[in-house]
């Protein structure tokens, strides 16, 4: 049984269209990458999952359940959590102010104020200072520890590294190394095809709101996934595997 599946989603803002029919599923200590240009759908996709955004039909199950009606708050609750694109620190809070906000869902795990700090030390020497004081990068990390705080199964990353500096970037990919390890499972919207071929298990394509390539990437070749992110003709070239085969005809669940 997968950790959180989504089949058939269609998403709307009032008559028009985000996603289109997109189906996946995402396993315990995987991370799995959403790909694709502004206005992919991807963004739109994570928050159906967070429970932040209805889906016009489709369901969504977490570890076999189906949570297709549940708010956002409730689905955190069960485990699923969002880090949304732009942060949304309390601004007016310290750093320590906002990782306690994350501990509001009273979930038991491993996760709380040292142990955040241990695997974000960023955070250590900022903690009684505002949110409105700190750089880009540090609120970045603020946000994915209020994440942890929550102590999710499952961890929604919206662009982790719009905007910030690539040094920053670096440093922000090298604190969820650990994180990884503790088998959280992660879906993880990034615009860096570089950087998500480095540590994605999967990736999966979006284009114009439906999901057009997927794969893994041994199994996905660098021209491919550009292809299909700029919307060339995939099938013009072949595709690899069932994966490549399913997205050139339409279809496929990932």
């Amino acid at each position: 049984m997968a950790l959180l599946e989504a089949h058939d989603i269609d998403a709307r803002y009032g008559d028009v269209r985000a996603v289109t029919d997109v189906s996946l599923t995402l396993d315990q200590g995987e991370l799995l990458a959403l790909v694709g240009a502004n206005g992919a759908g991807k963004s739109t996709l994570l928050r159906v999952l967070a429970g932040a955004h209805r889906p016009f039909s489709g369901t969504v199950a977490y570890q076999g359940e189906d949570v297709t009606r549940l708010r956002d708050f409730e689905r955190n609750r069960r485990g699923i959590c969002l880090v949304p694109e732009g942060r949304r620190l309390f601004a007016s809070l310290t750093v320590r102010e906002n990782l306690l906000v994350g501990g509001g869902s009273q979930r038991s795990g491993r996760w709380d104020l040292g142990t955040v700090t241990d695997a974000l030390p960023v955070l250590a020497p900022l903690l009684d200072r505002n949110a409105s004081q700190l750089s880009g990068g540090q609120q970045q990390a603020v946000a994915i520890g209020r994440a942890l705080m929550s102590n999710p199964e499952v961890l929604l990353l919206d662009e982790v590294s719009l905007g910030l500096a690539p040094i920053v970037i670096d440093e922000l990919y090298a604190s969820l190394a650990p994180v990884r390890e503790t088998g959280l499972g992660i879906v993880l919207v990034e615009q860096d095809l570089e950087r998500t071929l480095a540590v994605a298990d999967r990736i999966v394509c979006m284009l114009e709101g439906e999901a057009v390539l997927a794969g893994t990437p041994a199994t996905l070749t660098h021209e491919q996934i550009t292809d299909a992110y700029f919307g060339h003709a995939i099938a013009l070239h072949g595709g690899t595997g069932d994966d490549a085969a399913a997205a050139g005809s339409g279809g496929g669940r990932w």
